[in-house]
This record gives C-alpha cells, sequence and structure tokens, in this order.
C-alpha cells in the first residue's frame, strides 16, 4: 500500500502549525539540545516531545543523533530557507500588484485633487 507523502513544503508549514513544535525550533535556534532539553518548558511527557520532534525531523527542520542514551537535536536552517523563499516570492508578487495600482490611481486622479 503507498502511503502519501505531502510536499516538503506542505509538510514543513504543518511541522511549524504546532505552537510546541515551534517552541522546540525557537530554542534549536540558540543551539543543539537534548530531547530532554527540549521538553522540559513544554507541558507535556517526555513521549509527547518525541513525536514532536519526529514530526518536526520527517519535515526536514530537525536532525537528531543519539550517543550512548542522550538524543541531541539540531535545527536544519535549509528547510527554514525554503519557507522564506515561498513567502518572499508571495510578498514580491503582492508588492508588485500594489505598485501597479498606484501607478493606475496616479494615472486617474482628477486634475482638481490637491
Amino acid at each position: 500500500m503507498l502511503q502519501y507523502q505531502p510536499p516538503p513544503l506542505d509538510a514543513l508549514f504543518q511541522a511549524l502549525a504546532d505552537p510546541a513544535r515551534r517552541a522546540m525550533v525557537e530554542r534549536l535556534t540558540a543551539g543543539p539540545a537534548s530531547v530532554s532539553q527540549l521538553a522540559a518548558p513544554l507541558p507535556m511527557s517526555l513521549t509527547a516531545a518525541a513525536q514532536h520532534l519526529a514530526v518536526l525531523e520527517a519535515a526536514g527542520l530537525v536532525t537528531s543523533a543519539k550517543v550512548g542514551r542522550v538524543r541531541t537535536c539540531t535545527l536544519d536552517t535549509a528547510a527554514l530557507s525554503q519557507a522564506e523563499q515561498w513567502i518572499n516570492a508571495r510578498r514580491m508578487a503582492v508588492g508588485a500588484q500594489l505598485d501597479r495600482l498606484g501607478d493606475y490611481l496616479a494615472a486617474t486622479k482628477p486634475d482638481d485633487e490637491p
């Protein structure tokens, strides 16, 4: 049976949709952290935190490595760059539309208005 795999950008935004996962990403911007360090400030069990980290890993936002009994997570900024590029492309498209609207309004402005 084939499993549906969402496009990478969909998985990325889905992973970032949860506030606990965003908090984990925020913490990882300061540097690598263990699963227990990431779970500590959150109102959830270590198992639940590990499940959230699995979603972040599947989306490509986090990588982890296990040394002994400690699993250390690191933020993968390449995935964040994909989201940034997508958002910036939308921002530029909207900006271009607003520029065209401004040009149109300036060209159609009656002469008697200040």
